[in-house]
C-alpha cells in the first residue's frame, strides 16, 4: 500500500470550464485525480475553496480560488497486520462501530517509519470486523490520537458508519474532550486558541501555528491549579494533528511532558514521565445508525494518574 510523502501545496483558480460542478469532480478533473483521492483530500481539510472549507457534494463557481495540498511521491506503507496490543480496551461495540480505549505507545494505524502495534491491526487480531472504507491501511478510521497519547477512539465497522462518523467529525458534531496537563497557569484560567496550524517551516516532523494555515480552534478550561501546572479540560472544534500540544506551546504552557513542543525535561523526568500528559477523556456523538446518543468516558491512566498524586502532594 502506498501513502504521500509530501505535499504540494497549489493555488489556483477554478477554470470556466468546471463551473457548476461538485468539488469532488473539480478536483479529480483539474488535478488527474481518482473521485475516491478528489473525496479524501476533502475529508482531511486539504482543500479549501475561497479560503473556507467546503463539503465535496458543494458546487463551485468559475473563478473560486482553490488551495489544494496534493499527494506527494509515494512510499509504501504496510496493510495492518493483525497483531493483539496488550492493554487496548473495547468499551463499546455493534454493528456499526466500536470504540476503544487506546493505551500510550499505540498508533492508530500503520504510517511510514512506524513498526509498532496498531489500533487497527489490535481489533483484526480480536477479530473484530472493520469498515473497508479509506485506505488499506487506516480503513475504518474516522479520527486519530497520537501514539503518545492515551484515551478514547471510534472506529467503523460498516460502510454507513463510516461515511456518518466522517461527516461528523467533518461538520465538527463530535464533542472531543481531553484532560491535559500543561506548564504553569494559563491566563485567562478559561479561554479559547484561535490560530492556523501547518507543517513546521523547517521541522517535517512538527506542526506549528502558521499563518495561512488550517483554521484551527481549542477550547480549554482550568480544572485544577498546581505549583507548577494546571490540569485542564479541553474541547477541540476542530481535529488538527497535534493541534492541543501545537496550541499549547503557542502559549507558552506546553504539556507536561511534551519535549517535542517545549516541555521542560527536567520537570518530566521529576515527575517520572516519560511522554506527554494528554488524555481522550470523553468521547460524544450520534449513533450513525439510528441517531441515539452516545456518551464514551475514560478516567486517566496509571501513569497520568501518578503524575497528578504527585503534583497534589506537593501543593
Amino acid at each position: 500500500m502506498t501513502e504521500p510523502n509530501m505535499s504540494d501545496r497549489r493555488t489556483v483558480p477554478l477554470p470556466d470550464g468546471l463551473d457548476g460542478l461538485r468539488l469532488d469532480v473539480a478536483l479529480s478533473r483539474l488535478f488527474g485525480l481518482s473521485r475516491t483521492t478528489a473525496a479524501d483530500l476533502i475529508e482531511t481539510h486539504s482543500v479549501r475553496v475561497d479560503g473556507c472549507e467546503v463539503a465535496k457534494s458543494e458546487r463551485v463557481r468559475a473563478g473560486s480560488w482553490l488551495d489544494v495540498e496534493l499527494p506527494g511521491p509515494a512510499i509504501d506503507v504496510p496493510a495492518p497486520a493483525p497483531e493483539p496490543v496488550p492493554g487496548l480496551t473495547v468499551v463499546y461495540d455493534d454493528d456499526d462501530l466500536v470504540v476503544v480505549d487506546k493505551p500510550v505507545g499505540v498508533a492508530a494505524h500503520p504510517s511510514p517509519g512506524w513498526s509498532g502495534p496498531t489500533v487497527i491491526g489490535g481489533l483484526a487480531a480480536a477479530g473484530y470486523r472493520i469498515s473497508t472504507s479509506g485506505a488499506a491501511e487506516r480503513q475504518g478510521v474516522v479520527h486519530r490520537l497520537d501514539v503518545g497519547t492515551t484515551g478514547l477512539m471510534a472506529v467503523a465497522k460498516s460502510e454507513r458508519a463510516y461515511s456518518v462518523l466522517k461527516d461528523a467529525f467533518r461538520d465538527r458534531d463530535v464533542d472531543k474532550r481531553y484532560a491535559a496537563l500543561v506548564q504553569g497557569h494559563p491566563d485567562p484560567s478559561r479561554g479559547t486558541i484561535d490560530a492556523p496550524i501547518d507543517r513546521h517551516p523547517t521541522h517535517d516532523y512538527k506542526w506549528a501555528v502558521v499563518a495561512g494555515g488550517k483554521p484551527s480552534v481549542t477550547h480549554y478550561e482550568t480544572v485544577e491549579a498546581f505549583r507548577a501546572a494546571s490540569l485542564l479540560d479541553v474541547r477541540l472544534e476542530t481535529g488538527r494533528t497535534h493541534q492541543i500540544r501545537v496550541h499549547m506551546s503557542a502559549v507558552r504552557h506546553p504539556c507536561v511532558g511534551d519535549i517535542t513542543y517545549g516541555g521542560d525535561p527536567t520537570l518530566a523526568a521529576r515527575l517520572g514521565l516519560t511522554r506527554q500528559w494528554l488524555h481522550a477523556r470523553r468521547l460524544a456523538f450520534a449513533h450513525p445508525a439510528d441517531g441515539r446518543p452516545l456518551v464514551f468516558d475514560s478516567p486517566p491512566p496509571a501513569d497520568l494518574q501518578r503524575v497528578l498524586d504527585i503534583l497534589a502532594s506537593e501543593s
